[in-house]
């Protein structure tokens, strides 16, 4: 299913693809999603991400964790929650995710694959969450949708309120001389879901920025992302060292509440 939001949703994503002739030139894949940097933390920070799924969950429940990661999200959640489920494409992330499970005594299942492509073989839960994973999504509708059909209770999105992609702006600037797009924003993908017919609500917010673990695994794989060559990973170095660090991020909460 598409729709007239979507279609723009799509469009904005589109003028982040990385010209050919640069990726042309990369030797290794830019996109990549180190597994260690979503492994959760001993404390996982509240946010009105958790709030808003805490407070309809009742004890013994379940969740949904769409791109889980090591599972940041369905562990803010347990307790209420005694079980997860973790859908990713990564199989170390489904590892993580499942031993993390262990760790806390909750019972999980895992699902290798991409959402909503897995949907048929993804059980329902009174929450379904996707965090920081819509800025991947062309097909916006179908993702949405397929959302909304496994959850009992309710819907949780978070993501920043800029492509994140956002942030790596002035390397791309300064190690190619070229400029990035600035969207999609928030507000189109409310305008997605309404035209969807769901009554979503959305809530601004700020949080603590994710960091690699040092200067030197950022510019590991922040060359990597720019489709530089090992050679060039020094000079990466020294101007990550120069260039000032956003220790916060803007962020945005959509959640709302399904009826089957």
């Amino acid at each position: 299913m598409q729709n007239k939001s979507g279609d723009l949703w799509r469009s904005e994503l589109a003028k982040w693809a990385i010209p050919q002739e640069i990726l042309d030139q990369a030797p290794t894949n830019p996109w990549i999603h180190p597994p260690a940097m979503f492994q959760i933390p001993d404390v996982i920070e509240d946010s009105p991400s958790h709030q808003r799924a805490r407070e309809i969950l009742g004890p013994d429940s379940s969740v949904l964790d769409i791109g889980c990661g090591g599972g940041i999200a369905a562990f803010a959640l347990t307790p209420p929650a005694t079980h997860v489920i973790g859908v990713d494409h990564q199989p170390e992330m489904l590892t993580m995710f499942a031993e993390n499970a262990a760790a806390r005594g909750v019972t999980s299942e895992t699902i290798d694959g991409f959402w909503p492509e897995v949907e048929d073989e993804t059980p329902t839960a009174d929450v379904a969450m996707a965090h920081h994973v819509v800025y991947n999504v062309q097909n916006i509708e179908d993702f949405l949708i397929a959302l909304n059909s496994h959850a009992t209770k309710r819907v949780v999105l978070e993501f920043p309120q800029r492509h994140p992609l956002n942030a790596a702006a002035p390397l791309w600037k300064h190690f190619w001389n070229l400029d990035r797009p600035t969207g999609p924003a928030p507000e189109l993908l409310m305008k997605v879901l309404a035209e969807l017919g769901f009554d979503a609500k959305i809530e601004y917010w700020e949080g603590r920025m994710r960091e690699e673990p040092n200067l030197e695994s950022e510019a590991h794989f922040s060359r990597i992302r720019l489709c530089l060559p090992e050679s060039r990973e020094g000079e990466m170095l020294e101007f990550l060292k120069q260039t000032p660090k956003k220790k916060i991020r803007e962020l945005a909460t959509v959640w709302w509440d399904v009826s089957h």
